[in-house]
């Protein structure tokens, strides 16, 4: 066995374990560090895969901000953990099988070429000054452009969605109305009021 494969193995171990963490722990905090933890190593294994671009994409993006993020939320929030497990045996008939079924994915692809399936080719060494992030961009922008651009509108849909879903409008707030703040007249303002004169 040599280096590299020693890393993959390695990573891959620490991946599993981190995955099955993210659903056992008992602490919601606990849980979202170890999903960090998967998230890293998967930068690791897509370093293994010549895919530089992807990896620091995975580092800075998911666990540089989105985790981040989600580690706030979960500290902010007072969250009830037995609610939490209270429905959790009631769904474990669907998820099993869902579970079950990619773990039997995962075993034919890993172990297919001992079983008689084709294994995938080996792609061909690339040359010094070759760029993945030049080629991602080349093929994302000609070949999958309208896969691209559907993917983007879905994610567009979504945010709107997500805003519209939270946005609840408060009752005990003051605010004002730009279009009824213009259509005032000045008798409506200001009111002349007649006084007599004091005397001394």
């Amino acid at each position: 066995m040599d280096f590299k494969t020693f890393v993959f193995y390695f990573l891959s171990a620490i991946l599993l374990f981190a995955a099955v963490r993210v659903i056992t722990a008992r602490n919601p905090v606990h849980a979202v560090l170890y999903l960090v933890l998967s998230f890293f190593t998967a930068g690791g294994l897509w370093l293994l895969l010549h895919a530089e671009f992807l990896a620091i994409m995975l580092v800075l993006v998911y666990i540089g901000a989105v985790m981040v993020l989600f580690l706030f939320v979960v500290m902010m929030l007072d969250i009830n953990l037995e609610r939490l497990r209270q429905g959790f045996w009631s769904n474990l008939w669907v998820g099993l099988p869902v579970a079950v079924l990619m773990v039997a994915e995962m075993a034919l692809v890993l172990t297919g070429r001992y079983f008689g399936a084709e294994a995938l080719p080996t792609p061909p060494p690339q040359p010094a000054d070759y760029s993945n992030t030049k080629e991602l961009g080349r093929i994302i922008y000609t070949d999958y452009v309208y896969p691209f651009e559907l993917a983007s509108v879905i994610l567009l849909v979504a945010i709107i969605a997500a805003v519209a879903l939270t946005l609840r409008r408060r009752k005990d707030t003051k605010y004002t109305d730009p279009s009824k703040q213009i259509a005032v007249k000045r008798n409506e303002r200001v009111r002349m009021v007649s006084m007599p004169a004091e005397k001394e």
